[in-house]
C-alpha cells in the first residue's frame, strides 16, 4: 500500500507541470475542457483529423485513438490522480479526537464509440487512506481498494431534426442540477454511484432524464454491488424557455429504504439567470416530499436560495453572495408524521460548511461570503455561515444523514457558527491545487449536548486530470 502511494505521488510529479509538448495547436481545433467529475461528459472528436502527435497537448495521443479510416470508430483514454492531506483538531467538538492523514484516490477510464449511435464507457478507481485514528476509523467515504465506478452503454437515436434520445443502462454516476439533492460526491475519496438505466431526451434548450436505478454502497475490499433495498429513480427536467436568460428545472424523485420500511417521492423545481448585464446572480430551489415512513406519513420540505453581485470593473473581480438553506424538522416525534426532510444523496458541504456537521434536515443556515481573485489563476473564498435547528425536538444531522446531537424538549435551537477559506489554484489545464481552512464556533445547543470544543479543519490537495 505504501509502495502505491509513492507511486501516485511520483505520477503526479512527473506530469502535474506539464505544459505543451508538441508543437502549438493548429488553427480551428477547439479541443473540449477536462471535466473532472463526470468524464463521460468530454467529447475527444474535435481532435478528429489531426495529427496528435503534432498539437499541443501531451496526451493528445490517447484522447482520440482512430479505429477504422473514416474515423466513426475511435476510442479514447483518461484518468485522473488526487491527493488531499487533512487535519484535524477536536473532531466532532472533542478535544481528544485530533489527527492528521492522506486520501489517495486514483481514476481511469475508456471510451470507445463505435459510430453515431452507439457508445461504451468504463471507469475504475482505487481509494485509499492513511491510518485515520478518529471516530468511524477509515470509513467507506476514505477507503474503496478497486472497483468499478462506471460501465455503462449509450445508444443514441435521432429524434426529428434538432432531438435526440439516449438510452444509458448500466453502472454510472448521477449528478442533478446544483447539486443539492443528488450528487456523485466527488468531494468523498470514494464518490457515489448507481446502477440501472437513464434515459435522456434532448430538445432544443431542453433536456429531460429519467432513470430507474440502484444504489451501490461502498464495500472497501471487497467488489461493490447494487443494493435491492436501496431502490432511487426520477424525471429531471432542465432548461431556458425563450432568450430571456431564465434557466428552469423540475422533477420528481422517488427514494425507498427497505430497512427503514420507508418511501419517499420529492417533488421540486428551480428558477435561476442572471440580470443587468450580469452583475446579479439568482438562484432559488424548493422541493417538497411526501410518503410514508413505517406507520407515519411523510410530510417535509427544504428550501435552497443563493444570490450574488459581481462587482463589475473592479480589481480582484469580486463577486459578494449570500445564501439561505432550510431542511424541515420534526416538531413532535410521537404523532402520525414525518417532517424531517431526507436530503437524499447531496453534496452537503458545499452548502453546509466543509466541515460537514451539518445537513439538510432540521436546520436553518443563512450564509454570507466573498469570492475574488487576485492573480490570475487563483480564486480565493471566504463564507461565514450560521446554523440554527428548525425543531427543538428534532436532532442535528450531519452532511451524511447522520444524528450527530440528539434533541430534546427545551434545548437551544442555536448551532453555531461556521468559517470556510478557500484557496483555488488551478495551474494548467491538468493540475488543480487547493487549500482549506474551517473553523466552528459551537452555539449553545452543542455546549448543551456534550463536548463543546471548537473544531479546527485544514486541509490541501493536488489533483491532476489526464
Amino acid at each position: 500500500m505504501v509502495q502505491r502511494r509513492f507511486f501516485l505521488i511520483k505520477l503526479i510529479a512527473v506530469f502535474m507541470f506539464s505544459q505543451a509538448a508538441f508543437a502549438a495547436d493548429p488553427e480551428g481545433l477547439k479541443r473540449p475542457n477536462y471535466s473532472r467529475v463526470l468524464r463521460q461528459n468530454e467529447d475527444w472528436s474535435a481532435l478528429a483529423g489531426y495529427d496528435t502527435f503534432q498539437t499541443e497537448s501531451f496526451f493528445d495521443p490517447i484522447k482520440y485513438i482512430p479505429l477504422s479510416d473514416d474515423g466513426n470508430f475511435w476510442m479514447s483514454f483518461g484518468g485522473q490522480v488526487r491527493l488531499r492531506l487533512e487535519r484535524w483538531n477536536n473532531y466532532n467538538f472533542d478535544r481528544e479526537f485530533n489527527d492528521t492523514f492522506l486520501l489517495t484516490r486514483l481514476r481511469l477510464h475508456t471510451d470507445i464509440h463505435t459510430g453515431k449511435y452507439l457508445r461504451f464507457f468504463a471507469e475504475m478507481k482505487s481509494a485509499f487512506s492513511t491510518d485515520r485514528n478518529l471516530p468511524g476509523g477509515q470509513r467507506t467515504l476514505d477507503v474503496d481498494e478497486l472497483d468499478l465506478q462506471q460501465a455503462f452503454a449509450d445508444i443514441m437515436i435521432p429524434a426529428g431534426d434538432s432531438g435526440k434520445v439516449t438510452l444509458r443502462p448500466g453502472r454510472q454516476m448521477l449528478l442533478l442540477g446544483k447539486q443539492r439533492l443528488v450528487s456523485p460526491l466527488d468531494w468523498s475519496n470514494t464518490m457515489r454511484t448507481w446502477q440501472g438505466v437513464k434515459g435522456i431526451f434532448d430538445w432544443h434548450n431542453w433536456k429531460i432524464s429519467g432513470f430507474w436505478t440502484e444504489f451501490v454502497p461502498v464495500k472497501k475490499y471487497e467488489s461493490n454491488t447494487a443494493d435491492s433495498d436501496q431502490p432511487f429513480a426520477g424525471i429531471y427536467g432542465t432548461g431556458s424557455p425563450g432568450k430571456a436568460g431564465i434557466g428552469l428545472d423540475g422533477y420528481w424523485l422517488y427514494r425507498e429504504r427497505k430497512n427503514l420500511d420507508e418511501e419517499r417521492h420529492t417533488i421540486g423545481g428551480r428558477i435561476f439567470g442572471s440580470i443587468g448585464r450580469n452583475r446579479i446572480d439568482y438562484d432559488f430551489e424548493a422541493a417538497y416530499q411526501l410518503g410514508d415512513s413505517d406507520d407515519k406519513d411523510v410530510r417535509a420540505f427544504m428550501i435552497g436560495s443563493e444570490f450574488g453581485y459581481r462587482f463589475a470593473e473592479t480589481a480582484f473581480n469580486p463577486r459578494l453572495f449570500m445564501r439561505f438553506d432550510f431542511g424541515s424538522g420534526d416538531k413532535d416525534p410521537d404523532d402520525n408524521k414525518v417532517e424531517t426532510f431526507d436530503q437524499t444523496y447531496p453534496l452537503g458541504h458545499l452548502y453546509l460548511g466543509y466541515i460537514d456537521f451539518v445537513g439538510r434536515q432540521n436546520i436553518i443556515s443563512p450564509t454570507i461570503g466573498l469570492t475574488f481573485s487576485p492573480i490570475d489563476k487563483l480564486k480565493c473564498e471566504a463564507t461565514g455561515l450560521f446554523f440554527w435547528r428548525a425543531r427543538e425536538e428534532d436532532a442535528l444531522y450531519d452532511a451524511g444523514s447522520g444524528v450527530l446531537r440528539q434533541g430534546a424538549p427545551g434545548t437551544s435551537l442555536e448551532v453555531g457558527q461556521e468559517i470556510d477559506i478557500l484557496l483555488n489554484y488551478a495551474y494548467n489545464n491538468h493540475t488543480v491545487f487547493l487549500l482549506g481552512y474551517s473553523h466552528f464556533f459551537p452555539g449553545e445547543f452543542i455546549r448543551e449536548t456534550g463536548p463543546d470544543d471548537p473544531v479546527d479543519f485544514i486541509y490541501t490537495s493536488v489533483e491532476f486530470t489526464f
